[in-house]
């Protein structure tokens, strides 16, 4: 097969996965959402069209570049992503996990902050907070523009830091759960958990929660530490209709609020 052609495949076949990744995470949330909250999302049908139109265009974006890096992994030996396990010690292998969760929340926290800025909201991130509130189905819901600063993350890091290529699947798996998880309109973990000290440290609904209502607080996407190193953590957001945690839809927001300053 000419090379061109190989990687056109490699690029449409990942998009395709990654298209398919998005239905099969958001719509097993989307219908655990109706089996535990039903009717939460009952007046979204319009916003939830539209988030599935921009995260299915945001999967073109990201298998794109996801099939160039495959090609080259699997015929050109590009990347350190490595098949053997005895390669590296096996400390290594949940070591290389939080590696790679630790620099994409690194690379988010001051992408999503930019993204906050007058000029760039405009262009680009109110996409994402047009969901108001967010859905199961918005997790990918992003401009093309914004779309890109996610898709360039795992590719770019796969030539930077080893990794097992379970390993991989493993943090592929939880990018994909935080990010669906994230925005549901509820909290899927235990008050114990997100109270307890995992909650002072990981991101969950309820912290994201309070993001999508406020705006200019908690930018992460898996920890916590950027959010408290530089004072934008806000805490635990609330969820409509439980007086706490947990339950009914939040309107978010009158309008759109970007960052004055980052």
């Amino acid at each position: 097969m000419p090379v061109t052609l190989a990687i056109l495949f490699s690029a449409f076949a990942m998009t395709l996965i990654v298209g398919l990744r998005y239905l099969a995470a958001s719509g097993f949330f989307a219908w655990l959402t109706e089996r535990t909250r039903p009717g939460l999302y009952r007046d979204l049908k319009p916003q939830i069209g539209r988030e599935m139109w921009w995260s299915l265009a945001s999967a073109a974006i990201y298998g794109i570049p996801a099939g160039i890096v495959a090609w080259g992994w699997d015929t050109q030996g590009w990347t350190m992503i490595y098949g053997e396990i005895g390669a590296m010690p096996l400390w290594y292998w949940p070591v290389s996990i939080l590696a790679y969760l630790f620099a994409h929340d690194t690379w988010f926290y001051w992408t999503h902050r930019l993204m906050h800025r007058p000029r760039w909201f405009r262009i680009a991130h109110a996409v994402h907070h047009d969901s108001r509130p967010p859905t199961a189905w918005a997790a990918m819901s992003f401009h093309p523009i914004e779309a890109v600063t996610g898709a360039i993350v795992i590719p770019v890091l796969v030539f930077l830091i080893p990794i097992h290529i379970a390993a991989l699947a493993v943090v592929l798996t939880i990018m994909t759960v935080m990010g669906v998880t994230n925005h549901m309109g509820w909290e899927i973990f235990p008050r114990f958990i997100v109270d307890g000290i995992l909650g002072r440290w990981l991101i969950t609904a309820s912290h994201h929660q309070r993001h999508h209502a406020e705006y200019r607080c908690n930018y992460g996407l898996y920890f916590r530490f950027w959010d408290r190193l530089c004072r934008t953590d806000k805490g635990l957001g609330h969820f409509a209709g439980q007086g706490g945690r947990g339950g009914g839809p939040v309107r978010g927001a009158g309008g759109h609020e970007p960052e004055r300053a980052a």
